[in-house]
């Protein structure tokens, strides 16, 4: 059996991840060895986003395991407090940032199933995202840099 313990994890940090965007992560999915379930602990520094405002094509949980972040959905703003859980259903409804605001570090488990491909939608950007197996297909792109279906066939 694997172990993953919430409160002892050790954080991957990005360097390219830009200011207001210094989160880290662990992945716990892999730790476990699991594949059904994408779950990732999320460490968000004070002034930290876990991501640009987005939403899915999945259903995503989030559990606060320490601080207060806030997160923005399509109605506004809630600050969430250690133990709350709350669930983004899939499409533009579930749309969301999780932010902190407050003195201290917090950490914010997530998850939901481990499908590929997914797609995540970025209102903010007006920017698309395709997730594939092996990355091989990954793409971010404009929603105005849209083609017709026909476009460049034979």
């Amino acid at each position: 059996m694997r172990r993953f313990n919430l409160h002892t994890s050790e954080f991957r940090y990005e360097d390219e991840d830009p200011d207001g965007y210094k989160s880290g992560m662990a992945e716990i999915h892999h730790a476990l060895g699991a594949s059904a379930l994408a779950a990732n602990l999320f460490e968000l520094p004070t002034g930290q986003s876990l991501s640009p405002y987005h939403y899915e094509y999945e259903e995503e949980w989030l559990i606060v395991i320490e601080g207060t972040p806030v997160v923005r959905h399509p109605e506004g703003e809630e600050q969430l407090e250690r133990g709350d859980v709350v669930a983004f259903p899939p499409g533009p409804t579930g749309a969301h940032k999780i932010i902190n605001r407050g003195s201290d570090t917090a950490r914010v488990l997530m998850f939901s199933s481990a499908r590929l491909p997914a797609v995540a939608v970025y209102p903010d950007s007006n920017k698309v995202a395709a997730f594939t197996p092996g990355k091989v297909d990954n793409v971010r792109v404009r929603r105005e840099s849209s083609v017709d279906y026909w476009d460049r066939e034979p």
